[in-house]
């Protein structure tokens, strides 16, 4: 199973979009939705939070400490925190598991589970820089939303299927979902 957890930072197209793709490939998902990025997903997105919840198999409140997602006995192959925002960042560098999304990225890194972070923020700071250096040093993968162009992107759903296969790939999880770089001729 890969969980997704989605927060706050802009971009939460991102995560959706993910959700959508992993469904069209039948791959079981567990989802988080941080309190944050359900304000995010109605200004960006104008989508009903229900509707994004039924694209996962499960769903788990991201402040529910007791949750079953956040324990190391939980079963679950990958964790994708889409968009991650710097708080979140900061949370997993750090050790401080105090909701659900940064317990199970604990659990990811402790149990050496993929864990990767599509990292949402410009400019960075020193210390963004530096809690995501911490993280990938743990073994976590730092995916920043920065699409491609070598591709000419035709409209956001390309840019963003840029980063959803990128996030794909990194899982190693065939997929088609982006025009990978050719040679021009």
């Amino acid at each position: 199973m890969i969980l997704i957890a989605i927060t706050g930072a802009s971009g939460v197209i991102y995560g959706v979009e993910l959700l959508k793709a992993l469904k069209e490939l039948e791959i079981k998902t567990g989802l988080l939705i941080s309190d944050p990025a359900k304000i995010v997903i109605k200004y960006e997105l104008e989508e009903d939070i229900e509707k994004i919840k039924s694209l996962a198999n499960y769903y788990f409140e991201a402040n529910e400490i007791d949750s079953s997602v956040n324990s190391g006995s939980f079963k679950f192959d990958s964790l994708v925190i889409i968009p991650c925002s710097m708080k979140t960042v900061s949370a997993i560098a750090n050790g401080y598991a105090s909701n659900s999304i940064s317990r199970v990225a604990d659990v990811a890194l402790k149990e050496r589970r993929d864990l990767v972070l599509v990292a949402r923020e410009t400019p960075l700071r020193d210390v963004h820089l530096e809690n995501m250096l911490r993280i990938s040093k743990e073994g976590g993968i730092i995916l920043p939303a920065m699409p491609a162009f070598y591709h000419n992107p035709k409209n956001i759903n390309d840019m963003t299927d840029f980063i959803v296969g990128k996030v794909l790939d990194v899982l190693k999880i065939d997929n088609e979902i982006f025009k990978r770089w050719e040679k021009p001729k």
